[in-house]
């Protein structure tokens, strides 16, 4: 296992820099998790932030380290006997008690006394100073004393020398804050005697530092091969990308309490993001998919070459294959474009019917209700302090509750494209942060979009023409489409970056040409008159009325499938209601015998003899 060679945060050097100029420090943002500290002679430890300060402030001379928080009052960071905490208070100026439930005013009076000292060097750290206010902007008598007093005391503090070295040494006060903010902006803006520290995130170099002294508690830690050690360490840490050093610590602890050798630490790390126990992909039926182009084919009709593209995106999924350990990125991404009613929606439904065995189980959204510049806070959730900020984000929500999914955005192009900014982080990374600050992963779903674009396009006057239609061939609807979407990423919206992602999954669904639309015709007609069968009804066609519904139905194939439908609907369906609700029967065999169009199509039914 190989160990990596860690100096001191910046933050924490920034600390030690002003300690000798400085009498105040706010230290905020990361100060509850973990913080990364070398162990001299040995390996990089995480240990909580009160420790850290403790260890480091001993180390450069200071012989008290006192620890305040709200309610539990005066302590030591290290514990210790109950005397050993009244004799530090009574040297320092706290006097020698420490009663339960102790309040600002008591730390309010203990500031000046604190500071003035003139003992042995020593810091007051106050943890939880977010919570020491309610509302930093509108202060209570009580808090308004507390930070005035801790403004002055900071001004009249006086540096002394100390130790061998007679270094200068102030009674130093630390503030840990959840956010700078937190506390009155009076208290340290352009105030020459505090220093305001941000402890950000950790990053590449601190993980790596860590990784292996985590990773060796797991299954085989101690014999792996140095080479597979270091390879794990690097997916290790490409993995956890954004997450804290607790997150780190609590990875390890989940694969070494479920026995996961170290080889397998991309699997405690999915399930720590996501938690699913075992990998959903491993489980699909794979003969299920290897015997799925008939099922998809019958569905939809006529887009072989999209079938066969986006299969291959599925079996990718399923295999793993050309999919890094190191990445999070979700499990496939295509970009459905083409005529309307060509099947791109419907081959989302089938691929979610092959995975999930029910053609509902996708999570869609109809990209035109986010047109709006301020949509994207229905998809991730309203920032703090904004109406609906506790309800959460419609797309977060959805995928923490099941990140094993197929997403489908419908209709991309009517997104603002403010909201496609968003899709940046889901395609590079297979992250997003909802309103409310959470990390919602999306490495184990598959993200379909779909689009018209490139069918129309704007001609040199403004006006909207059609770019491709039905005489053109499949090969030069696909060149033209492809070379529309470009221009629209790259040209309209500036965002090429985000085509970029998607890479050459842009799959292109040709026009629904005549053979095609006579089976799409055919499929429909038999299902609407098997359906009457449930209603008691035995429904057959004459040839004559079957041809003139045909000429009816695929005069225009510009809406594709879907506008067969709705003609069937118009020239049969509607007039065969109709026509069998002015017989006055409940049920019977009829025979459509003749079609008559008009602006409202009508049918003659003919009455049968059921068969005995």
């Amino acid at each position: 296992m190989t160990e990596t060679a860690f100096s001191k945060p910046r933050w924490l050097r920034d600390l030690i820099r002003f300690l000798p100029l400085k009498s105040q420090f706010v230290i905020s943002d990361n100060v509850r998790d973990l913080q990364a500290i070398g162990v001299p002679n040995g390996p990089t430890a995480a240990i909580p932030l009160i420790n850290c300060l403790d260890a480091e402030l001993r180390a450069l001379g200071y012989e008290d380290v006192i620890l305040f928080r709200p309610f539990s009052g005066f302590s030591l960071p290290g514990g210790g006997p109950e005397q050993t905490l009244h004799d530090t208070l009574r040297r320092n100026g706290f006097g020698g008690s420490n009663s339960g439930g102790i309040g600002l005013d008591v730390l309010a009076a203990s500031l000046d006394a604190f500071v003035a000292s003139k003992g042995p060097p020593a810091t007051l750290i106050i943890d939880f100073a977010s919570r020491l206010v309610n509302r930093s902007d509108v202060l209570s008598a009580p808090e308004h004393a507390l930070f005035t007093r801790a403004q002055i005391a900071s001004h009249s503090a006086t540096s002394r020398p100390a130790g061998p070295e007679r270094r200068p040494f102030y009674n130093t006060v630390i503030w840990i804050s959840d956010r700078e903010a937190d506390l009155p902006d009076w208290l340290t803006v352009d105030n020459p005697r505090i220093r305001t520290i941000s402890i950000p995130s950790p990053d590449g170099a601190t993980r790596k530092s860590l990784a292996g002294s985590l990773l060796r508690i797991l299954k085989a830690g101690h014999e792996t091969s140095p080479a597979e050690a270091a390879a794990a360490e690097e997916t290790f840490v490409n993995l956890t990308d954004g997450l804290l050093l607790s997150d780190l610590n609590s990875i390890a602890q989940l694969g070494r309490t479920e026995g996961l050798p170290i080889t397998q630490i991309a699997d405690a790390v999915r399930r720590y993001k996501v938690g699913v126990t075992e990998d959903p992909w491993q489980r699909i039926d794979r003969a299920k998919i290897a015997g799925a182009d008939e099922y998809i084919r019958r569905r939809v009709k006529g887009q072989e070459h999209a079938v066969t593209h986006l299969l291959d995106i599925i079996k990718r999924a399923v295999t793993g294959i050309g999919r890094s350990g190191s990445t999070g990125r979700p499990r496939g991404v295509a970009f459905l474009a083409g005529p309307t009613g060509v099947g791109k929606t419907e081959l989302a439904k089938t691929v979610t019917s092959l995975l999930f065995g029910d053609d509902s189980a996708y999570i869609r959204f109809d990209m035109s209700e986010f047109s709006a510049e301020h949509a994207d806070q229905r998809l991730i959730g309203a920032p703090p302090g904004y109406v609906g900020y506790d309800v959460g984000g419609e797309l977060t929500n959805a995928v923490r509750e099941k990140p094993f999914s197929v997403i489908l955005f419908d209709e991309i192009e009517k997104a603002h494209p403010r909201i496609l900014d968003k899709f940046l982080q889901i395609l590079d990374d297979g992250v997003l942060t909802s309103g409310r600050g959470d990390r919602v992963y999306f490495s184990e779903a598959i993200i379909l979009f779909t689009s018209n674009l490139g069918i129309y396009r704007t001609g040199a006057d403004g006006e909207r023409i059609a770019n491709v239609g039905p005489d053109d061939g499949q090969e030069t609807v696909s060149t033209k489409v492809r070379q529309e979407i470009e221009n629209h990423f790259k040209l309209v919206l500036n965002r090429p970056e985000i085509l970029n992602r998607i890479g050459e999954n842009v799959i292109v669904f040709d026009f629904i040409r005549r053979p095609i639309a006579e089976q799409i015709f055919e499929q429909i007609v038999s299902g609407l008159l098997e359906d009457t069968a449930s209603l008691a009804f035995t429904l057959v066609i004459s040839d004559r009325a079957l041809q003139i519904l045909r000429e009816l139905c695929l005069k225009d194939l510009t809406n594709g499938g879907r506008g067969i439908r709705n003609m069937v609907e118009a020239h049969l369906a509607n007039p065969l209601a109709r026509a069998l609700f002015d017989t006055g029967a409940t049920s019977g065999a009829f025979e459509i015998s003749d079609l008559i169009p008009g602006a409202v199509t009508s049918i003659s039914l003919t009455e049968k003899s059921r068969s005995p």
